[in-house]
């Protein structure tokens, strides 16, 4: 069977196609190519988005802002002297952007000016740490990027 010019572009397009359609079924399939959203409850969230404004610009003006530190026990997160440690509560939310399932809320309740999130709870790579504390009536919040 002799193949002709119109014979050959019709089966350039169809492996062409049919190429297009194999890659579009793997990627649609495969977990590693998963797309979704930041959080579960993404416009639920952003409804709240003026006052995570708001409990920033608390933390501004009271000068209440927090200090993150990488040592070897952990990751500590100090507190300013000046509060009572025994009044502060709220949750630390350590966000993975790689990896949802590493996402972690840790609970504050403190016995002195420092939280201290072990070692072994954090893998190493990128972090964006979420701080909403509340001290006598008064929000505040703390975002950071930091690199394990």
């Amino acid at each position: 069977m002799k193949i002709n010019w119109g014979t050959g572009i019709v089966l350039a397009f169809i492996g062409f196609i049919g190429f297009i359609l194999y890659f579009v079924v793997r990627m649609s399939t495969d977990d590693r190519a998963n797309h979704d959203l930041v959080t579960e409850e993404y416009y639920k969230k952003e409804l709240t988005y003026q006052q995570q404004i708001d409990a920033s610009k608390t933390a501004t003006e009271m000068d209440a802002n927090l200090t993150v530190e990488k040592t070897d026990k952990g990751l500590v997160i100090y507190f300013p002297e000046r509060f009572d440690p025994k009044k502060i509560s709220g949750t630390v939310s350590l966000y993975r952007p790689s990896n949802k399932h590493l996402d972690t809320n840790f609970p504050i309740s403190l016995s002195n000016t420092h939280l201290l999130i072990p070692d072994n709870r954090l893998v190493d790579g990128r972090w964006d740490i979420s701080i909403d504390w509340n001290y006598e009536g008064n929000s505040f919040l703390h975002k950071e990027k930091l690199v394990y």
